[in-house]
């Protein structure tokens, strides 16, 4: 577990930006390594200001939440990006996560629950609010399967896989298949290159949209 969480945060609205940074500095174990009220300034800041984890508000000035998430990955690909929102309509809600955010919160969720979030990402789990977690799972039911894509995966690699969509950790994941955390690592890179993605989410949206788990 890291010593530190460090956080950075993208919301426009002043007054959100300012709570939640507070809440995070007041909270032990974390720190807020910047907060910006755009997307493009965020970009630009976080060069500057390494971090663990980043809130991604959805609906910015100039470029949108849902349509940055690549944009950070490309730049951090490790970092996880969880989307902190007021919305919570279908569209916006599998935009972000097929673009490759790790989770998705609602600003009303209270503040312990949002640092356990945070954490959470850290992780490499998949936080989600209990109400968009039920859209995501409704829609996911209602959707008909697509015929099964071929694919080169492997056993191994599709169990993990399935234990990621299930909202497991990487650690996890590890200690469910009885393999290393950097095993799990080089199974992750093996399957990003497979399917054509570059995030957890974007793999596991994929393989659940084309039928491999």
């Amino acid at each position: 577990m890291p010593s530190e969480y460090r956080v950075a945060i993208v919301e426009d609205d002043a007054k959100v930006r300012d709570a939640v940074r507070q809440l995070i500095d007041g909270a032990e174990g974390f720190r807020c390594t910047g907060a910006w009220r755009s997307a493009e300034d965020g970009l630009r800041g976080l060069a500057g200001a390494p971090s663990d984890v980043l809130l991604l508000d959805i609906q910015l000035p100039g470029i949108s939440g849902t349509e940055a998430v690549p944009l950070f990955h490309q730049r951090w690909p490790d970092m996880p990006v969880v989307m902190f929102t007021v919305f919570e309509d279908d569209e916006r809600i599998f935009d972000s996560l097929c673009n490759g955010a790790s989770g998705y919160v609602l600003k009303k969720t209270q503040p312990a629950k949002l640092l356990q979030a945070i954490a959470e990402a850290r992780s490499g789990g998949a936080p989600m609010s209990p109400d968009i977690a039920r859209r995501v799972l409704e829609q996911f039911r209602t959707q008909r399967p697509a015929p099964p894509a071929p694919h080169k995966l492997t056993g191994t690699e599709i169990k993990l896989l399935a234990l990621l969509a299930e909202g497991h950790s990487y650690q996890e994941s590890a200690r469910r298949m009885e393999i290393s955390i950097n095993t799990v690592r080089n199974h992750i890179r093996s399957i990003y290159e497979k399917l054509h993605v570059h995030s957890k989410s974007a793999a596991v949206s994929k393989a659940l949209r084309t039928g491999i788990i």
